[in-house]
């Protein structure tokens, strides 16, 4: 069986590593880190991963356009898209509705909870 791979992309070290372990350590996924959504982009076109967890928020380009451009990039489009976001008003939740993305986790997500979340919004979850 081939582990599967993710890549997060966020711009707090901490939400990166603390992402990372809970993956790595409650679902056995391989994760990819990136601090911007240029390295991400990147990231996302040459390792291929499984999925991507998207911060909405980041400095050098927002997570909306960054998943823009994955959607429009033939190489990385098949790759499905969680967002991480603190923006939680209904409003914003409507505009990521919008979006063909899997699913949303709000942040501050609850580290023992992050890898059960993205398996089920994923259809990972066995």
């Amino acid at each position: 069986m081939n582990t599967k791979k993710v890549l997060v992309i966020d711009d707090e070290d901490d939400i990166r590593e603390v992402a990372k372990i809970s993956l790595e350590i409650m679902a056995g996924l391989e994760v990819i880190l990136a601090r911007t959504s240029s390295e991400g982009l990147e990231k996302a076109e040459n390792e291929q991963p499984d999925a991507i967890l998207l911060d909405v928020m980041l400095p050098d380009m927002d997570g909306l356009m960054t998943f823009q451009k994955l959607q429009s990039n033939p190489a990385t489009k098949h790759i499905p898209v969680i967002l991480l976001t603190a923006k939680v008003q209904a409003s914003d939740q409507r505009r990521f509705a919008d979006l063909a993305v899997k699913a949303m986790i709000a942040k501050p997500f609850k580290p023992a909870q992050l890898a059960e979340q993205l398996l089920v919004a994923l259809g990972w979850k066995k």
